[in-house]
């Protein structure tokens, strides 16, 4: 691991590790705390990463997690916390493989299935990075937000000012949830706003949470739509994601995604990450209800 960045906070005082952790309740029970300030619709990478976190803690240190696969089931409640019962399948002499039930309110939200390996000597190739600005000079979604003031709706406006955990600058000079024409791919760089202590199972967890920003926006941007737009229904059907080798979440990362296809009321995109020296260290894909629907009045 190397040293954390001098413009993060100090080790100790993130605010996402406390959303990341899980409290042991009973033998392969665990409890995730709800979001801190939350409103409304749980954020799905919220309840994955607190998921993977619990599957985490009954697995020997030494072996990470590389996998997860994960179906929304129900949204989820943001002002109250989660139970996530662990199942042990299997404990194997280079795998193991968990799945987790999260509930809120006596039924499932969630149910996931991930795989942990110990890590080992292979075959080794990779995909190039996408050769695109790097994060020095580029602006936050913050920043975009306050530079595109009179073309955001003021919901929107509030919503990209407010902190949260992860900064994002996003590699394109555009104005946030504006429909600009069809745009293929989208990258961004994304850290989070605070040092996390040096627990690498805890940087894949916040690569978990990570994970799920800007996926079913990269379908409605290839459709040439907003996101948020009143006659569109949108939510999380599944989610998938690959660890492929050690990263550090507090420094940065480039999430490049794109959506191959939307059709049924159903988009599909796929997001890969890599680090700034162009290590690919995660690929994602997750597929999400994109409904068209009738505006209330």
């Amino acid at each position: 691991m190397t040293e954390a960045t001098p413009d993060r906070a100090p080790e100790g005082e993130d605010e996402l590790t406390p959303i990341l952790d899980v409290e042991p309740i009973e033998e392969d029970y665990f409890r995730g705390i709800a979001t801190p300030d939350g409103k409304g619709r749980s954020f799905g990478g919220q309840v994955i990463a607190q998921a993977l976190s619990a599957a985490t803690r009954t697995v020997e240190a030494d072996r990470p997690a590389h996998s997860l696969h994960a179906y929304f089931m129900r949204p989820g409640d943001a002002t109250k916390p989660v139970l996530y019962r662990v199942e042990r399948d299997r404990d194997g002499g280079s795998f193991n493989t968990r799945r987790i039930v999260a509930v809120q309110n006596g039924k499932p939200i969630l149910n996931m299935a991930c795989s942990f390996h110990v890590e080992e000597a292979g075959l080794e190739f990779q995909d190039e990075m996408p050769d695109v600005p790097g994060p020095e000079g580029l602006m936050n979604e913050t920043e975009l937000a306050q530079k595109y003031r009179d073309n955001l709706h003021p919901m929107h406006h509030k919503f990209l000012t407010k902190r949260r955990p992860i900064e994002v600058r996003p590699c394109e000079d555009r104005p946030p949830f504006v429909e600009t024409g069809p745009v293929v791919r989208q990258a961004a760089w994304m850290r989070t706003q605070n040092a996390l202590p040096d627990d690498p199972h805890l940087h894949r967890a916040a690569l978990a949470y990570t994970s799920d920003l800007g996926l079913i926006g990269a379908a409605l941007n290839r459709a040439g739509m907003g996101f948020g737009r009143p006659d569109m229904m949108v939510a999380s059907l599944d989610h998938t994601l690959w660890l492929h080798g050690a990263f550090r979440m507090d420094e940065w990362l480039l999430y490049e995604m794109n959506a191959p296809w939307a059709g049924g009321a159903r988009g599909f995109t796929r997001g890969r990450i890599f680090t700034r020296d162009g290590r690919l260290v995660a690929d994602v894909a997750q597929e999400g209800l994109i409904r068209q629907i009738t505006p209330k009045a």
